[in-house]
């Protein structure tokens, strides 16, 4: 049987328990989530870290959502927040940093990887929006990080099946490629059939209904984007359950 990996993005540590109790290998922490994952809270981080026996715990460096050129300023917030996450426990870091011609930008991701050593380096979905991915996937890998995070430059990771087809060749064992973006139970073996691709990260959410019996849906947390306050979308260990055993069930 061939050997997987899988992570699965956890927007909380409810969702990192879930992950772990579902047979997850990895968790990837993240805040923001409708911004695509930013930097979480040290409370977060710190209480996964305790919470987690089994699973090892990867945290996103992003300072915030948007695109992926950083500022001077928010480069001394991702160098601070590598070392928040190394002195809390975190077992990896994960970041992406781009140029504003779309080329992997190698300095500041050099910066951001002798700050992480002896942590396990992934590089993010910046990849996926960067001008060359070809080229990308060499500088990524001449850097020294581990694995790169990737769509296939799609929407999803089933819809780049083609391009993650052809950088898992061109990566021969150099790196690994984690498949990522709308990964699930219902696509996830013909991902790996038909890439090769052998790591995968997804988040098997489902949506939870708030426990308030009292709502005020005039009012909006988010102004005026409308966000509804009384659902919450967290990981489920059966999701988590199912998706793995879905991959799983492409070697029987």
């Amino acid at each position: 049987m061939k050997q997987y990996q899988f992570e699965v993005c956890a927007n909380s540590v409810e969702s990192c328990l879930a992950a772990q109790a579902g047979g997850a290998h990895r968790v990837e922490l993240c805040a923001g989530i409708p911004e695509g994952g930013t930097t979480p809270p040290y409370g977060d981080i710190a209480t996964a870290r305790e919470l987690l026996t089994r699973t090892r715990l990867h945290v996103i460096i992003r300072p915030r959502g948007g695109d992926f050129l950083y500022s001077d300023l928010e480069q001394r917030i991702m160098l601070k927040d590598i070392e928040n996450a190394r002195r809390l426990g975190a077992d990896g870091v994960v970041f992406g940093c781009l140029t504003a011609d779309g080329e992997v930008d190698k300095v500041l991701t050099g910066r951001l990887i002798a700050a992480a050593q002896g942590l396990s380096v992934t590089f993010h979905r910046a990849f996926d929006v960067c001008r060359d991915p070809y080229r990308a996937l060499e500088d990524i890998i001449a850097l020294g990080c581990h694995r790169i995070l990737t769509s296939g430059q799609q929407p999803t990771a089933e819809q780049g099946i083609g391009l993650l087809a052809e950088l898992q060749r061109q990566a021969a064992g150099r790196i690994t490629l984690l498949a990522g973006c709308g990964v699930n139970e219902g696509n996830i073996a013909r991902i790996a059939r038909e890439t090769g691709i052998r790591e995968f990260h997804f988040s098997a959410r489902e949506t939870l209904e708030s426990g308030m019996t009292w709502h005020n849906d005039a009012v909006s947390m988010g102004g005026t984007i409308h966000i509804d306050e009384y659902t919450r979308p967290v990981t489920t260990e059966r999701r988590v359950r199912d998706t793995i055993a879905a991959a799983l069930n492409t070697d029987r």
